[in-house]
C-alpha cells in the first residue's frame, strides 16, 4: 500500500516555467556519492528525505538536480539564500574580487572593508553604528553574549525556549531545543524563560500577533489590551526574581523564531520585556540571523516589527546570499569594552565576503525584494490560511513577509503535534511534486517557509496547490 501511494504522486499543480538550462552534471553517480557520504562525512550532518536529493545547480528560486529536475526552493538552504541561488549581480561582483584580492585579513585596510561597513551601518538606526564581522551566525552570537558580559561586567543572559542561538558550546546555553542539545556542560549562566507562544502555550488569542493570520484560538480582549501578553510577562518578571541576581548581562531573542517553526510573540512583549531586562543592567540583543534583510516585508530588519532598539544586533545566513559571512552590529560604548584587550578574527570581514555583502545589499534594494517578500508573502499567508480552515491537521498558518510557519496538528482542540510518520509523509510527497520545504518545531512538528525573496505569487500558486494535494491525498490514506 506503501508503495502504490508513492508512485502515484502527482498534481494538477503546473510548475511555473523557467527558461534556465542547467548544465550537464558530470560528478560521480548517485550510489558512490551515498558511499563516500557514509564513509567520509561526519553522521552528525544529517540529510533530509528518505532518498537525499543530489542537487547539481541552482537558479534564482530554483534547484536541479544530478538528473536536471527541476524544484521550487521553499527554505532557501535554510533561509540562506536571500536574493536568489547564483544571482547575478552577486555572482559578478564575487568574480571580480576572486581575480583581484581573496585575503589580507584585519592588520591592513582594504577598500571593501570599509565600504561594506558604511553601507550597512547606514541602514541601521542610530547608535548601531560599529560592525564586528565574522563568518558564522553561531559565531556572531557567541561574540553578542561575550560582549554583553565585557560591557555590563556581569554574567548571565536569558533566552526563550525554543529559542536556536547557535550550536557552539558557548551558544548552546541559549539554544533551547532538546535536539540540539549534547550530554556536556554548556552555556553557563545561561537561563531560559516561557516562550510567549500565542499558538500552543497557556495563553493566546485572535489579535495578539504582527501577522496577517491569527491563531485559530479566541479571546475576548478588548482594542489595545492583550491579556496573553499581561500573562506571558508576569511569568518573564518570574524568572528575573526567580533565577537570576539582581543585575544580569543580557537578553536575546528571534524577532520571530526560526527552528522553532516561525513562532510570534505577542505584539509588544518585547518591548516590555527589554524595559525590564534595562532596569537589571542588561543589554538586550536582537538576532537577526533569519528576519534580517527585508525578509519580514513591512521593515528591513525584524526588530523594527516590534518598535524596538536592541543595543546588540547578530546577523548571518542572508547577509551572504550563501557565502559564509556575519556581523555583529553595535554601539561605539559595547564595542569599546572588546578593546581593552586583544580580540581576533582571521577570516571575518574578507575583502570577498565584504564584496558579497555589498552586492547582496545592492540586489536587494534594485529588485524590490523587501517589497516583494512583503506583496508575495502576505499572499501566501492568506492562500495557506484558506488550507488551515479547509484541513483539521493544519493547527496555525503565521509568520510575516516571507517568513511563514504551518504547524500540523492531530486536531485543533488538542493542539497535540501531527505525528512524526505522517508529516513526514506529506513532506516527502510535495517534494516528490517539485516542492522542497523546511522542518522545525520542538517535534518537527512545523512546515518552515522561507525561500528566496524572489518568488512570485505564481510559485505561490504552484507551492499551495501542491501542499493541498499532499494533505488531499493524507486523508485519503488516513480514511
Amino acid at each position: 500500500r506503501q508503495q502504490k501511494w508513492k508512485s502515484s504522486v502527482s498534481t494538477q499543480a503546473k510548475m511555473p516555467p523557467c527558461d534556465f538550462v542547467p548544465e550537464k552534471y558530470e560528478s560521480y553517480p548517485y550510489e558512490h556519492m551515498q558511499k563516500i557520504r557514509e564513509q567520509n562525512i561526519s553522521p552528525s550532518l544529517r540529510m533530509y528525505y528518505k532518498k537525499p536529493l543530489l542537487l547539481h545547480q541552482g537558479h534564482m528560486q530554483w534547484l536541479f538536480d544530478y538528473k536536471g529536475q527541476r524544484y521550487l526552493d521553499l527554505f532557501a538552504g535554510i533561509v540562506t539564500v536571500s536574493v536568489g541561488h547564483c544571482h547575478p549581480k552577486v555572482t559578478m561582483a564575487t568574480q571580480k574580487q576572486l581575480a583581484r584580492l581573496w585575503h589580507t585579513t584585519n592588520i591592513y585596510m582594504h577598500p571593501s572593508i570599509q565600504e561594506y561597513a558604511e553601507k550597512l551601518t547606514s541602514l541601521l538606526p542610530d547608535p548601531l553604528k560599529v560592525v564586528y564581522l565574522t563568518n558564522s551566525g553561531s559565531e556572531a552570537n557567541d561574540l553578542a553574549m561575550f560582549m554583553a558580559r565585557l560591557y555590563t561586567r556581569n554574567f548571565d543572559i536569558i533566552s526563550f525556549r525554543g529559542a536556536y542561538h547557535g550550536g557552539s558550546p558557548y551558544t548552546l546555553g541559549l539554544t533551547s531545543i532538546g535536539l540540539y542539545k549534547h550530554g556536556v556542560a554548556n552555556g553557563f549562566g545561561c537561563l531560559t524563560t516561557m516562550l510567549p507562544d500565542v499558538f500552543r502555550g497557556p495563553w493566546g488569542g485572535s489579535h495578539c500577533r504582527d501577522s496577517p493570520v491569527q491563531t485559530v484560538r479566541k479571546c475576548s480582549c478588548s482594542e489595545g489590551v492583550c491579556h496573553a501578553n499581561d500573562q506571558y510577562i508576569e511569568q518573564f518578571k518570574d524568572t528575573l526574581n526567580t533565577s537570576v541576581p539582581k543585575t544580569i548581562a543580557g537578553f536575546i531573542a528571534e524577532p520571530i523564531q526560526g527552528v522553532n517553526g516561525a513562532v510570534q510573540y505577542p505584539r509588544s512583549f518585547l518591548k516590555e520585556a527589554y524595559r525590564l531586562v534595562r532596569e537589571r543592567g542588561g543589554v538586550c540583543i536582537s538576532d537577526e540571523v533569519q528576519t534580517g534583510f527585508g525578509r519580514t516585508g513591512s521593515h528591513f530588519w525584524g526588530f523594527q516589527t516590534h518598535d524596538i532598539a536592541p543595543d546588540i544586533v547578530t546577523l548571518a545566513k542572508g547577509i551572504g546570499n550563501g557565502f559564509p559571512m556575519a556581523a555583529v552590529v553595535t554601539t561605539k560604548e559595547i564595542a569599546s569594552s572588546l578593546a581593552e584587550n586583544l580580540h581576533f578574527n582571521t577570516f571575518g570581514g574578507s575583502p570577498l565576503a565584504c564584496v558579497v555583502g555589498a552586492a547582496v545589499l545592492d540586489a536587494i534594494e534594485e529588485d524590490g525584494l523587501q517589497k516583494n517578500s512583503e506583496d508575495v508573502g502576505t499572499y501566501m499567508l492568506l492562500e495557506l490560511a484558506k488550507l488551515r480552515d479547509k484541513f483539521e491537521i493544519v493547527g496555525d498558518v503565521r509568520g510575516k513577509g516571507l517568513m511563514i510557519g504551518v504547524e500540523m496538528v492531530r486536531d485543533k482542540d488538542s493542539r497535540h503535534p501531527l505525528p512524526a510518520e505522517e508529516i513526514n509523509q506529506i513532506w516527502e510527497d510535495c517534494k516528490d511534486m517539485g516542492v522542497l520545504i523546511g522542518r522545525g518545531g520542538l517535534y518537527s512538528q512545523t512546515f518552515r517557509i522561507k525561500p528566496p525573496m524572489c518568488i512570485t505569487k505564481k510559485d505561490v500558486d504552484f507551492a499551495v496547490e501542491v501542499f493541498n494535494s499532499a494533505l488531499q491525498r493524507h486523508m485519503e490514506r488516513a480514511a
